[in-house]
Order: C-alpha cells, then structure tokens, then sequence
C-alpha cells in the first residue's frame, strides 16, 4: 500500500504523534520509515552579522571579526547538527525496537523549502505532516509549513490534527468523502485499504445535490459493494446541505479517526494545488485528514465517467 513514509519532525506535539502514527502504519505495512529535520544555520549567521557593531570596539577590527564569525559558524552548525541528531535518534531507536527499516535526514535552509525539495527528489508515497509546528500561535488551524508543503506536492498526505490520534485502536472510524471524482475514487481505493489494515468501520459520505442525487446514488452503492467485496465493514450515508458545513457535522457525528477526500474534487481544474472542500477539512476537521493525489476508477464504472463527462 505504502512503501515510504516520511515525516518532518520538530519535536512539536503534532509532529511526535505523526511519528507514531509513521510507526504504526510502517510496522502493519511493512513500509520504510523516514524522518527529518530541517535548521536554518544560515539564518543565525545573518542575525549574528546584524548585531556585530554592538561588539566592543576591539572586536570590530575586520580580521577579528571574520574570526568571530567562523568561531559563531561553527558553534551553531555543531549546536543544530546535535538538536537535529537528537529528535532524530529517538525515532530511530523507537523503529528499530520494532522491526521497522529507519532513515533520518537533517537539512539546513528553510524549513518548507527543503522539504518539499526532499520529497520531489525522493520516492515517498505518503507524507505525515502536523497540522500545527513549534511555531503555532493561539487559534491557529494550520501552520504555515504544512499549508506550503502541501501547495507543493503531489502525493498522498495525510495531515494530523488529533492529539490522540496515535491510539489507533480507540479512534473512531474512517471517513471517505466521495464525489464521484477519480481522485475521490483514488481517496477510497486507500481508505479502504486502511480500514482492513486496522480493522476500522469505513464511512463512505456524498453530499446531496438535487440535479446530481440519483447519480451520486449509483456512484455510493457502487463504492460500498467495491468495499464490501474488499472485506470491509462499510456504510455509506447521502448528506443534506451546504458540502463543509455537513460533512463537519457529520464527522462529529460518527467520532471519525480520519477523513480521506481527494486532493481536487469533481469540479476542480487539474491545475489547482488543493480544493476548496479539501483546504477547508485540513483547517477544520474534528479529526485527522488524509489528501489523496491517487486517482481511481474501479473497471465497472464506465457509465458513472460518461455522465460526469457529459455534466461538464
């Protein structure tokens, strides 16, 4: 199902819990795990050249300073390459304690940028992001380097906004929002693989629209007989409402563990990064959400893909 998952790691509460998560996913999946860090040395080196004329006077000479600096320089990098060793070294210890394969990275530049410059030169097939970082202020839904990365990649990212959510076994069930879109069907493809891994109820969710309700209907029963015959404990309910507003109500409702939608829905344009359905579940959901970039169509759905064709 997943080879690589890969996590960014900062010591934040979320990121810790993306890691067990990481943990848990890899040694069911068999998968290898990857954790990084990223430090921004560079960053300290700016800072510490814009505070050199509050030096004393004897430090100021240009030769002491290049001294000085090269003294600083190295101080950090030692001082970054020990705090990245040791979020690092925990993990590491912790997958090896269960059989799972660890790689940690460290990385200085900036935190986003290296990132997702890692992830395009690698072979990950799903990111864990924290929802929240280090840097999370009051109220915040989502911090800025997981809403960047996720702007920038294409590939199965499953964001984490539950605190809890590492006890697997006692979360709730997973959620699939199903719109008919490949990338939908792609959503389902792997909530249905998650929901046999972890032996979890799959919810499958459509959200009524009046002209579009008989087809929606064909898409539903055709995605629970597809689960059904996965082995899967599946259910699926036709919602009433504005789309955010009843799939939110809905995922208290039920006490979900994750929701798993598509990174664009049916009336996206491929060239969009994210939709709008899906930027506001990782900024709202009650629970943890997983983007999929996986595109789908079980080989009996001809006729459900001609009639979206001919809507648009």
């Amino acid at each position: 199902m997943y080879q690589t998952i890969y996590v960014p790691l900062d010591n934040s509460d979320h990121s810790n819990v993306s890691a067990e998560l990481a943990l848990s996913l890899s040694k069911q999946l068999g998968s290898r795990f990857v954790g990084s860090h990223a430090y921004a040395a560079a960053l300290h080196d700016v800072r510490f050249k814009q505070m050199e004329f509050t030096l004393p006077d004897e430090y100021k000479d240009e030769t002491e300073l290049e001294k000085q600096r090269r003294i600083h320089d190295s101080l950090i990098a030692r001082g970054l390459t020990l705090i990245s060793d040791s979020y690092l070294g925990v993990w590491q210890k912790r997958a090896v304690d269960i059989g799972v394969e660890f790689e940690g990275k460290r990385f200085d530049g900036k935190n986003f940028q290296v990132i997702v410059e890692d992830i395009e030169s690698s072979t990950y097939d799903l990111i864990i992001l924290g929802a929240l970082g280090q840097g999370a202020v009051r109220d915040s839904e989502v911090g800025s380097v997981c809403e960047r990365v996720l702007r920038r990649i294409q590939i199965d990212t499953l964001v984490v906004r539950d605190l809890e959510s590492a006890k697997i076994e006692e979360r709730g069930s997973i959620v699939v929002c199903l719109d008919g879109s490949p990338h939908s069907w792609g959503g389902l493809h792997t909530a249905i693989g998650l929901a046999r891994t972890y032996e979890k109820h799959l919810g499958i969710a459509c959200v009524a629209e009046p002209e579009l309700e008989s087809l929606l209907r064909q898409h539903m029963d055709l995605a629970r007989a597809y689960a059904k015959d996965q082995g899967v404990s599946v259910s699926a309910t036709l919602l009433d409402g504005r789309p955010m507003a009843a799939i939110l109500d809905h995922l208290h409702r039920v006490g979900a563990w994750l929701v798993v939608a598509g990174r664009i829905g049916i009336d996206s344009d491929e060239s969009m990064d994210i939709g709008s359905l899906s930027e506001r579940l990782i900024r709202r959901a009650p629970c943890n959400v997983l983007l999929s970039s996986r595109t789908f169509s079980p080989a009996n759905r001809a006729d459900e893909a001609a009639a979206i064709s001919s809507r648009d």
